[in-house]
């Protein structure tokens, strides 16, 4: 990654989950989620496979996706502390703190959610 994608990345990170799962999908297979050859990986484009990759993916994606959105939600019905605010750092850090809860939160208890969705999602795949 070089330095001018650096500086982009925590807010644009941060605006959305599903960018955070792009990046990662890019940096795992290459410039835009396609093999060398311009195909999908083999475990992505078989609807046979259930590799542990797509699954893993699935889990990430359901978890960021519902509880970024629940934080977010939460953060908008919540006003300022009259104590022990950050002031502006606060303002400015907060949506890094955000994620590293909203990974915490998907690693710790999204595949509670995830798992009974990836098998619906097979079994569409499938038919």
């Amino acid at each position: 990654m070089n330095i001018q994608n650096r500086s982009m990345l925590p807010n644009a990170a941060m605006q959305s989950p599903m960018l955070h799962e792009s990046a990662a999908l890019q940096n795992a297979s290459g410039k835009n989620g396609l093999s060398q050859d311009g195909k999908l990986p083999a475990s992505l484009s078989d609807p046979d496979a259930s590799s542990p990759e797509l699954r893993e993916a699935f889990t990430d994606f359901v978890g960021q996706t519902l509880f970024g959105s629940m934080l977010s939600s939460m953060r908008k019905t919540v006003g300022k502390p009259a104590y022990m605010h950050g002031g502006r750092t606060e303002e400015v850090f907060q949506q890094q703190l955000d994620q590293h809860i909203v990974d915490d939160m998907t690693e710790s208890s999204a595949d509670r959610f995830s798992d009974p969705m990836f098998e619906l999602f097979n079994m569409q795949r499938r038919a």
